[in-house]
């Protein structure tokens, strides 16, 4: 069943319903062949769990496995970690997710390593030790190649080769890969695009109604800002 409003229970336990994480292993041919079927099904409406899987469902051979039963997770995870981050909020929680102290998903697990393209790149730095000019970071991820100049970021996961300069703020940031905040600039609980350059003194997060007209701006409170948004600015 396809997103049901109000999914079937699991027979005995009328609170619990179990729901498809999307991860499917098949043989080859059998995937195949369901893709040319339903290429060549005039009513379908070519996708993947409302055609494919039900079909399989009926007419094939399909098992089910739970997550929990066999997830691998450090003596640290509480319990099997499992985030679908297909809207802006869920991708910020589950990146600001991992800034808390003890995150529910261990990046630092050795016994059971997270493996993913990674660059060559000279460490994260942090300089400038003034008062109202430090850089630093708190309860925070910073990536290689990153320099904060005096700037100050909390609760933030900040991406390769960004630059923060001084006296600027990060606060509850998603930060992509090669940002640049510019002098002064304040931004809380914002995801920022690749390569985006913030202008200095831009302030995000301090005034709804002004966010949502400059930048897309999500009912939980989180601005997407992209680059052609700081474009339109001018």
């Amino acid at each position: 069943v396809e997103k049901p409003a109000d999914p079937p229970a699991i027979p005995g336990q009328p609170d619990v319903a179990l729901a498809s994480l999307g991860i499917y292993v098949f043989h080859t041919r059998t995937l195949i062949e369901e893709l040319r079927r339903d290429a060549a099904d005039p009513k379908s409406s070519r996708d993947f769990g409302k055609d494919i899987i039900p079909h399989l469902v009926t007419g094939a051979k399909a098992v089910a496995h739970r997550f929990s039963a066999s997830c691998v997770r450090s003596p640290e995870e509480p319990a099997a970690y499992w985030r679908d981050v297909g809207t802006v909020d869920a991708y910020w929680e589950a990146n600001i997710d991992l800034t808390d102290v003890v995150p529910q998903l261990d990046l630092y697990d050795r016994e059971w390593p997270l493996w993913t393209y990674a660059e060559l790149t000279p460490p994260a730095k942090f300089v400038h030790d003034e008062d109202g000019r430090r850089g630093q970071a708190v309860s925070s991820l910073i990536s290689g190649d990153c320099i904060i100049s005096g700037a100050n970021i909390h609760r933030s996961l900040v991406s390769t080769g960004t630059r923060a300069r001084s006296f600027s703020s990060l606060d509850e940031a998603v930060v992509l890969p090669y940002c640049k905040i510019g002098r002064g600039a304040r931004l809380s609980r914002v995801v920022i695009d690749r390569g985006v350059v913030i202008p200095d003194g831009l302030v995000v997060g301090e005034d709804a109604e002004l966010d949502a007209r400059r930048f897309r701006r999500t009912d939980k409170g989180i601005s997407l800002i992209t680059q052609p948004m700081i474009d339109a600015l001018g």
